[in-house]
């Protein structure tokens, strides 16, 4: 069993405590060290070269939105490395902009939602592995923010295309999309490989397209 090695980024020494303790639970995920801001966490990362990176969204130097900074970093410097962003903050931009260059390896949570290591283990192992997890209530905003202005960037696609990206968005694989809109699996396999082409989204191993093509469609001004 490969152990999985997190570096944890949290200033609330508490909360840091916590979730060391929680990570620290699982046999094949090792905490390497702690940090309670960002230049402490780049520092970290130099030093111990984790599999993935567990951070905060806002800590020191500025309180604002360092562990998206900590992301980028990572994407430019350490683009193996996976991110798992814990927020209080269900506010879409966040999500978007952690997911901006990609939603490979990358992993957005409410910490109000990690109620113990199931959760928390999960986004660890799929991010490790190159996937992507968005807490459903962020999705829900994002999907609420559309809900009046439907953008007509994506006029190219057609009704049945558009039904099913909309679905899509809601978390909702391709069999249930066949069950919700009565047509039958192959079909909705069919209309989304148009919408990844229609999209630009093209075949990649490193890359989720169906959460980039939800995220096309969340993300798209009225």
């Amino acid at each position: 069993m490969t152990t999985i090695r997190v570096a944890l980024a949290e200033d609330n020494a508490l909360l840091r405590e916590g979730i060391s303790r929680i990570i620290g639970t699982d046999g094949d995920i090792e905490m390497v060290g702690t940090a309670s801001d960002l230049p402490e966490l780049l520092t970290l990362i130099e030093k111990e070269s984790p599999d993935v990176v567990v951070t905060d969204i806002r800590m020191p130097p500025t309180g604002t939105d360092e562990g998206i900074q900590a992301a980028s970093w990572l994407r430019e410097n350490r683009p193996e490395v996976g991110v798992v962003v814990l927020s209080q903050y269900k506010a879409p931009a966040y999500a978007l902009s952690l997911l901006e260059t990609g939603s490979a390896g990358r992993a957005y949570l409410l910490k109000e939602r990690v109620a113990g290591v199931d959760e928390l283990a999960h986004a660890i192992r799929t991010v490790a592995q190159g996937g992507s997890v968005i807490d459903p209530q962020v999705v829900d905003e994002l999907i609420e923010a559309r809900a009046s202005h439907r953008s007509s960037d994506l006029s190219w696609l057609t009704p049945r295309e558009s039904e099913i990206l909309c679905e899509m968005a809601k978390g909702k694989s391709n069999a249930a999309i066949a069950s919700t809109l009565q047509v039958s699996e192959r079909a909705v396999e069919k209309h989304t490989n148009s919408i990844f082409s229609k999209l630009g989204l093209t075949e990649e191993k490193d890359v989720n397209r169906r959460v980039k093509a939800v995220l096309v469609y969340l993300s798209e001004p009225g």
